[in-house]
């Protein structure tokens, strides 16, 4: 016995077309991810992002809109455009990505790691550099209070 084949009025045809016909403008996605619709543009000049276009308006589907969430993200994180792009690149070959690109992205992210590791460190002494500073600075302050 054989299963019908799907009509567009079933469920699973419903939610498979939404998802693929969901649409954004780039204000949309401005507001969305709190960015301006210059930083779209740029990402788009960049070759990050490539929305649809109907005469001047830009429509950003699916695709576009991850990519752009990916980019946010690894510029948050201090990856250069550059290391953005090859990530998204094998980000947009996965599942299929071979064992190279794999291998290539666990460089980036261990590289990153370490850097990061690095800023905490900087972090964590200047912290400690501040507040000696700070802690001199208002003994000062009290000594010479005293002498008025």
């Amino acid at each position: 016995m054989s299963k019908d084949p799907p009509q567009p009025g079933d469920k699973h045809i419903s939610v498979s077309l939404s998802e693929q016909q969901r649409s954004w403008t780039i204000g949309e996605l401005a507001r969305q991810f709190e960015v301006t619709p210059r930083t779209i543009r740029f990402y788009e000049q960049e070759g990050l992002l490539a929305p649809q276009r109907m005469g001047q308006k830009r429509i950003y589907r699916p695709r576009d809109r991850v990519r752009l969430k990916l980019t946010l993200r690894g510029k948050r994180l201090g990856f250069s455009l550059a290391e953005i792009r090859e990530v998204i690149t094998m980000y947009d070959a996965m599942p299929g990505g071979n064992a190279r690109q794999l291998q290539r992205l666990l460089e980036i992210l261990a590289q990153r790691r370490e850097e990061l590791d690095r800023q905490l460190e900087d972090i964590h002494l200047m912290r400690i550099e501040i507040d000696n500073v700070y802690q001199r600075a208002r003994e000062t302050l009290r000594q010479l209070e005293k002498q008025t």
